[in-house]
């Protein structure tokens, strides 16, 4: 085992050791090689060397650079020291983080990251946390609360009484509404399409002034972190309308959530923390393994009635000193993500996250200026870390994005918004450098005037 871990580490290593230097996508000449781990179940043990072997030589090729320092796809950061080191102990520690009696270390570990992640963004003292798999699970479960809350309000009990028959719930989201959140709401049976719509902005806000009525049986999806602008729902003047009105809140911020951990953004997020519930990724913006997401919940006992699994089992934890994991996530056995969100928190400090959002926010409006200065139009304000930009009609744009893809410097995908096609560029990788963003403008360049 000592041995066979110490070469898994130096393969690690040596991949880690790579990424400023490899291309971000595979080599397409590494992918027909993928078909060496595709082969028949062998017929009987093989030596774990041989299999760490040939996932380093026919896997690590074959992956998307997302750790390095080039890769503004999607949402996603990359790895923080602390938290890859973290998640290693995890794994060999291999411990059933859902029950304090099977991991007192994975338990005090997760209660600790709560508390300081509550702190960090100035939520209420009182918040519960949840520790599940990524931003879909985080606004499922603050769904899961909402519904559980409004409608035992009414006397009505969701979780031994089901769906049938029940007081109708109303949800209102934006026109500009992430398909994780819908995707919650149609596995929780609300359906993504019985939705009321607001209309929104031109950086895809929802605007306060054409809310519905809202009332006690109405959730109210708010979003802070437009996934391609970047832009924040206006929390402040929605939230408490909103809450006065006996309406739920819940926020999908799984990347604008962090901004209240910094002075210089936090304002965007003003109002956020009065929400009831908010999920959350720390797997974008913190920059901790997969797979990680976050639930908030304002009312620990609606996260706790929603997510127990007997009747009313919260009221006997409420009275409880110990924090029992699996009592605030869908998953009763799991494994310890808390872990790696405490090295995450411990490594950086207050500071070093606050230093970690607003250095990013920055190389995004970097990218912004070197993108206007050579002549292309970005479409948003640029107020975090998101960058939405076109080289001219749909045709010419995804062409720049297939060479910026294929010449392997960066990558960045392509998007629609407000009808125009466009290429999105998020930062949010801690190891992304001013000369990173200067190589992929010029790769950037170099392929608009190629195309």
């Amino acid at each position: 085992m000592k041995t066979l871990l110490q070469t898994t580490a130096r393969h690690a290593t040596e991949y880690l050791e790579s990424l400023n230097d490899r291309r971000v996508a595979p080599d397409p000449q590494a992918l027909p090689n993928l078909t060496g781990l595709a082969g028949p179940l062998p017929t009987g043990p093989t030596p774990p060397e041989e299999t760490v072997s040939l996932l380093t030589r026919f896997g690590a090729p074959g992956t998307v650079a997302t750790a390095g320092p080039r890769y503004f796809g999607f949402v996603i950061g990359g790895v923080l020291p602390a938290a890859l080191a973290a998640n290693w102990l995890a794994g060999a520690w291999d411990q059933n983080a859902g029950l304090y009696v099977m991991s007192p270390t994975a338990a005090v570990l997760e209660e600790t990251a709560q508390r300081w992640l509550v702190e960090l963004l100035g939520l209420p003292e009182e918040t519960a946390v949840g520790f599940v798999t990524g931003a879909t699970m985080a606004n499922f479960t603050g769904l899961a609360a909402a519904r559980y809350q409004l409608l035992r309000q009414k006397g009505w009990d969701v979780t031994t009484q089901g769906l049938y028959g029940a007081p109708e719930i109303r949800v209102v989201v934006g026109e500009e509404v992430h398909v994780s959140l819908l995707k919650g709401l149609s596995l929780l049976g609300f359906g993504s399409e019985r939705v009321v719509r607001v209309p929104v902005d031109d950086q895809g806000r929802m605007r306060a002034d054409a809310l519905p009525d809202l009332d006690d049986l109405t959730v109210l999806c708010l979003q802070a972190g437009n996934v391609n602008s970047g832009a924040f729902d206006p929390l402040e003047a929605i939230v408490l309308r909103a809450q006065a009105a006996g309406a739920w809140v819940h926020v999908d911020a799984a990347f604008g959530l962090w901004a209240l951990a910094s002075p210089e953004y936090a304002h965007l997020a003003q109002g956020l923390e009065q929400a009831d519930s908010i999920g959350t990724d720390a797997h974008k913006w913190l920059n901790v393994p997969y797979d990680s997401g976050i639930v908030f919940c304002r009312r620990p006992e609606a996260l706790m009635g929603a997510m127990s699994a007997s009747p009313a089992a919260y009221l006997d934890m409420m009275a409880s000193p110990r924090r029992e994991p699996d009592h605030f996530t869908p998953e009763m056995s799991r494994r310890g993500r808390g872990i790696e969100v405490w090295a995450a928190l411990h490594s950086l400090g207050v500071s070093g996250v606050a230093g970690l959002v607003e250095r990013t926010c920055r190389l995004a409006r970097q990218f912004a200026d070197g993108l206007r200065a050579a002549g292309f139009t970005v479409h948003n304000e640029v107020v975090l870390n998101q960058v939405v930009v076109s080289f001219g009609g749909a045709e010419r744009t995804l062409e720049v994005i297939r060479r910026v893809q294929e010449d392997g410097t960066m990558w960045a995908g392509s998007t629609v918004w407000k009808g125009v096609t466009a290429m999105r560029i998020s930062v949010s990788n801690w190891v992304t450098t001013e000369a990173d963003v200067e190589a992929s403008l010029e790769a950037v360049r170099r392929a608009a005037s190629e195309s």
